[in-house]
């Protein structure tokens, strides 16, 4: 399928895009490639300008958008981390997602602004745009990103899909039962040959965020102080378990609390990605104790040896009937008897809460014991922690080059004909 000046949309010339927005992070970059270009944490910072550079001045970088033109009410948006983690009197870190769906959409253009501009660096017009979606996504969203795109950045062509189909596709199936565990949700989707049945899906708050609060209470019960690396002058080399000395840097006043919880939640992400694992059946205090311990440095310093305590904290993510096995089961119950067999011999984990040490071989023995003994269980993940991290955004990378997938683009001509109701038939 060609585009209005001749060129074919899905060729090696013409780059398409894919956009993977969730709640943790936007994953950007250009179809045929195997990761995202960029992985922007989903979250802006807005706050006053403090210098405004004149027309003649070049501005210090690129990470900031601008709005309005005094200097007295202007607003700064501050993108990505080299600007995000800055100390800056009065910035509010706001997100622009709710419930899987982008819902402040001033915020989100401000990010795609900064997309086109520092990651693609290239004009929109030239780029067909692949936009994955929630699975429970609603239409009056999709016609706003539609609208947005064809309208404001004039993109050629435009396609939506559910998360859920293009991490089956990543995984080498069009016919799989999808577990996607995100920031906020974990979900089970079955997807039969492409398409999400939405009317099954299933899905829990129990998500990566989740596992960052309980990191935080075990921590606090536990007496460990943890302090955002950004108020760290120096520390002092101690002994393990040793009280931690360090000096504390004189920071700005009016840093608000939305900026200061937010580089806390990033230093428990941390904690959490360096020391959570699953154990490989419900936990048992002898089992995890014979399992060598981990060890971190808080960044005051102060460092010890984490044990069972890693083990038992990821439990939480499986003691509850929300739990990922609990959904899969739900979603597979609900579809029809004759497609079981096909949903249950291709199970598929992605998202970045597969990624915690051991989640997808406990998902895979809760199902073994959950599943119906007359049905074959096949459960699998990618073995490279990138591909279930990015899986959703790998599947669009895939489907977007693929030649016999060109001519389902949308067009900025047919937009133009037909407007949205090319949405629903054309994106299901």
């Amino acid at each position: 399928m060609s585009g209005p000046n001749g060129m074919l949309y899905g060729g090696d010339e013409i780059g398409a895009l894919v956009f993977d927005p969730g709640h943790h992070s936007l994953r950007v970059g250009y179809a045929q490639e195997d990761t995202p270009k960029a992985d922007i944490p989903a979250v802006v910072g807005v706050g006053p300008a403090t210098h405004i550079p004149n027309s003649e001045e070049k501005v210090p970088d690129g990470n900031i958008t601008q709005t309005g033109s005094k200097a007295g009410s202007e607003l700064r948006h501050y993108i990505d981390v080299t600007e995000l983690h800055v100390p800056r009197p009065g910035m509010e870190v706001q997100t622009y997602m709710k419930d899987g769906q982008v819902d402040n959409w001033d915020l989100f253009e401000k990010m795609l602004d900064y997309c086109y501009s520092k990651v693609i660096r290239s004009p929109s017009e030239h780029h067909p745009v692949l936009f994955t979606e929630a699975v429970w996504a609603t239409r009056p969203v999709r016609e706003k990103l539609a609208e947005l795109i064809f309208e404001k950045y004039q993109a050629p062509a435009f396609f939506l899909v559910k998360n859920a189909v293009l991490v089956a596709f990543a995984n080498g199936k069009s016919t799989a039962l999808v577990i996607d565990a995100g920031a906020t949700q974990t979900s089970a989707v079955p997807v039969i040959d492409g398409y999400a049945l939405v009317s099954a899906a299933a899905r829990s708050a129990l998500g990566g965020d989740h596992l960052v609060a309980q990191a935080k209470l075990m921590l606090n019960a536990s007496h460990i102080q943890m302090l955002p690396i950004y108020s760290i002058q120096s520390k002092e080399v101690i002994r393990e378990r040793e009280r931690a000395r360090y000096t504390l840097k004189s920071l700005p006043a009016g840093l608000t609390q939305s900026w200061q919880q937010y580089m806390l939640k990033r230093q428990y992400e941390d904690f959490c990605h360096c020391i959570a694992q699953v154990s490989e059946s419900a936990y048992d205090e002898r089992t995890a104790a014979s399992v060598p311990g981990v060890h971190y440095e808080f960044p005051g310093g102060y460092h010890q040896d984490f044990g069972p305590e890693r083990f038992k904290l990821t439990e939480t993510l499986f003691e509850s009937s929300l739990a990922a096995p609990h959904l899969a089961c739900a979603a597979a119950a609900a579809c029809d008897a004759d497609a079981r067999p096909a949903l249950w011999a291709g199970v598929v984990c992605g998202g970045g809460g597969a990624c915690v040490t051991g989640w997808a071989e406990r998902v895979a023995r809760d199902l073994a014991a959950r599943a119906p003994s007359s049905h074959r269980l096949k459960s699998h993940a990618a073995a490279s922690l990138a591909e279930r991290r990015f899986a959703a955004w790998i599947g669009g990378s895939i489907l977007a080059s693929i030649g016999s997938f060109q001519q389902m683009w949308i067009s900025s001509q047919e937009y133009d004909e037909g407007g949205k109701g090319h949405l629903e038939r054309k994106c299901p």
